[in-house]
């Protein structure tokens, strides 16, 4: 079985982490973003994690079902609200963009929310439609280098997460180069197949069209995966594919033959929400 070995430079200097989307999985995955940064500098990291968090949404009541908010914050950004939250609890600085990622959001000119020039090492895409997936995959390819893209998305209980190494400036054309979910599944950048006409769901709705611990089980194996990255230095698999209804999970090999399979055989992923409701 082949393995993959974490970029060097990210041993030796702060990891910037984009997180896209405060959903049920971007939420989930920032809650856990500071305990990964704890076991870093526990295990030698000079230091840690710096994360920026992104999401142009308002919480709504909805919401507070399923997402770590309350009926007092209704309204409120979601990502300065989480981002204020972790900042508060765990002494940090991380900071927080109130705005949906855009293709101009990662280039050099971009002046957004009076924040510094974005150069993300990692970014981690929680988003809940193929056009959003389509702006994050074409933000990190070409002149980009952005080292890691991880994707998370699920359907009512079933979910996939997958660490890929977009072609771009920073990781050039290779054998093992990690795939990302757009070449593993091309129709989830397909803006055309898009449903606009979904209806916004209740509280109750939000329960029956999705288990309500699938985020954070999906949530975990995505940062365990990071977690054991930079702890060991490598790892043998790079994103897996879990069902929370029979407990079970695949995980998704280092391995070009495999790669070549799923485009060939055009699988299709499930259905790639992100759980915004």
């Amino acid at each position: 079985m082949e393995t993959h070995k974490l970029h060097e430079e990210l041993l030796r200097r702060t990891v910037e982490v984009l997180v896209v989307g405060c959903g049920g999985n971007g939420s989930a995955i920032v809650g856990g973003l500071p305990f990964l940064q704890q076991v870093m500098l526990a295990q030698g990291h000079p230091h840690g994690l710096h994360v920026t968090v992104m999401d142009g949404d308002a919480i709504s009541p909805v919401n507070c079902v399923r997402q770590p908010f309350c009926k007092g914050e209704v309204s409120l950004n979601k990502a300065i609200v989480l981002v204020n939250r972790i900042n508060l609890f765990w002494g940090l600085r991380w900071t927080a963009i109130p705005r949906a990622l855009t293709a101009q959001t990662l280039r050099p000119e971009y002046a957004g929310y009076n924040e510094r020039y974005l150069q993300p090492d990692i970014v981690i895409g929680c988003v809940d439609t193929r056009a959003a997936r389509a702006v994050i995959a074409k933000s990190v390819s070409g002149s980009s280098l952005t080292g890691y893209y991880i994707d998370l998305g699920n359907s009512s209980s079933t979910g996939q997460f997958v660490l890929g190494e977009p072609l771009n400036a920073r990781n050039r054309r290779s054998r093992m180069r990690l795939r990302t979910v757009a070449e593993l599944f091309e129709e989830i950048v397909r803006p055309e197949l898009d449903d606009d006409n979904e209806p916004s769901c209740s509280a109750i709705e939000a329960i029956e069209r999705q288990h309500p611990f699938l985020n954070g089980a999906l949530a975990q194996h995505a940062l365990a995966l990071l977690a054991r990255l930079f702890r060991y230095g490598q790892i043998s698999h790079h994103g897996g594919f879990i069902d929370i209804a029979t407990a079970r999970s695949t995980p998704l090999p280092i391995d070009a033959v495999v790669w070549r399979r799923m485009r060939k055989r055009g699988m299709i992923a499930p259905r790639m929400k992100s759980a915004a409701a």
